[in-house]
């Protein structure tokens, strides 16, 4: 019944949506919320200070009684969804704000709570650089002024959002200048001599290299091509979302750190044997590099007869590839841009890797 009332829904939420909302909908995603911080901030020009934005607790405490006189859908069937409650050990539980988490239907009805935030923001002129990105829950607004965003725009969030239910998360809501950087959707945003940079935050590399020690870690007796196959799409996804980015750098530290871990890994199965013994055994030479974490598949063969080296995958393979953000107006459910998504999906087909052999 969601997944039915979704496909009519869908449509309206893109269509009343805010121009750069780009959380849980069709055709967008984080790199186009990236795309859009990088516009307004890396001019000489453009505003220097920025309100972080989280909602506490949007999805559980959405007013239901503004849904209900807002979403223009059968007004009994969503007041029965919103009631319905949750049953935790057979004991059933009333839901008397908020939607249910993990619903498909869910998101949307998010979205189309907050939108209408950045139209609140349209009343300042052009010279107090008053701009919005969202991603779901989490924003940034841009101003001219500390001044202006504290004593201004922030009550202006707070009285939209009070009206839906919310209010914003005192922990997580801030108000910084770009020379000092922020984070935002796993990338740190931040000036340095007057140019801006987006690079992989910290907080988002140690995430990802803890989850790599942790599978190597936890798996100290798998063989190696076991191993090289767990980890091949942790790298492989991890530097895909960064490859838009400025993460050349971060990309080698990150290799240099894996390199380590899994050098610990190798020693610690062969306490007895020398180095260059465990560096024949674990570690192969392609072309000008050295110290490949590698090892043959005896299950797979190449067209010559000779078994498949299956090696690990390095993040600075990665090519570092700029992302054409989504244009702002589109509407995948409008005509009129029918043309322009299917040049952009023809253009995501033609950038996509070629996998030969199960490998990229």
């Amino acid at each position: 019944m969601h997944a039915v009332h979704l496909l009519a829904l869908e449509p309206i939420s893109e269509t009343t949506a805010d121009r750069n909302s780009y959380g849980f909908r069709p055709e967008r995603a984080t790199h186009d919320a990236i795309g859009q911080c990088f516009l307004m901030l890396s001019r000489k020009t453009s505003s220097q200070w920025i309100l972080e934005g989280d909602i506490k607790g949007c999805f559980d405490n959405i007013n239901h009684e503004w849904l209900i006189d807002n979403i223009p859908m059968d007004k009994k069937i969503l007041r029965k969804w919103l009631k319905a409650g949750y049953i935790h050990k057979r004991i059933l539980y009333p839901t008397e704000s908020g939607t249910p988490q993990g619903g498909v239907i869910s998101a949307t009805l998010a979205n189309m709570t907050l939108d209408g935030l950045e139209a609140e923001l349209k009343k300042f002129s052009v010279q107090d650089k008053v701009h919005m990105v969202r991603y779901a829950d989490d924003f940034i607004i841009t101003g001219n002024s500390k001044e202006l965003l504290e004593d201004e725009v922030k009550p202006i969030v707070e009285k939209f959002l009070s009206s839906r239910g919310l209010e914003l998360s005192p922990e997580k809501t801030s108000i910084t200048h770009i020379d000092k950087g922020f984070d935002f959707l796993g990338v740190s945003i931040r000036k340095y001599n007057g140019k801006l940079l987006i690079k992989p935050s910290k907080k988002n590399v140690k995430a990802f290299l803890d989850k790599v020690r942790n599978a190597i870690k936890d798996n100290k007796a798998v063989k190696q091509i076991h191993l090289i196959k767990m980890l091949n799409p942790i790298i492989r996804g991890w530097a895909n979302y960064h490859r838009s980015i400025t993460a050349r750098q971060t990309f080698e530290r990150v290799d240099t750190e894996i390199w380590r871990t899994l050098w610990k890994w190798a020693k610690r199965r062969h306490p007895r044997k020398g180095s260059v013994w465990i560096k024949e055994k674990y570690f192969k030479t392609k072309g000008h590099r050295h110290w490949i974490f590698a090892t043959e598949d005896r299950e797979k063969s190449y067209l010559n007869g000779k078994p498949l080296i299956v090696s690990l995958s390095y993040a600075s393979d990665t090519p570092i590839k700029r992302h054409i953000k989504i244009r702002g107006e589109t509407n995948p459910f409008d005509p009129q841009f029918k043309t322009y998504f299917e040049e952009r999906a023809t253009s995501k087909l033609r950038d996509k890797p070629i996998r030969r052999n199960g490998r990229i």
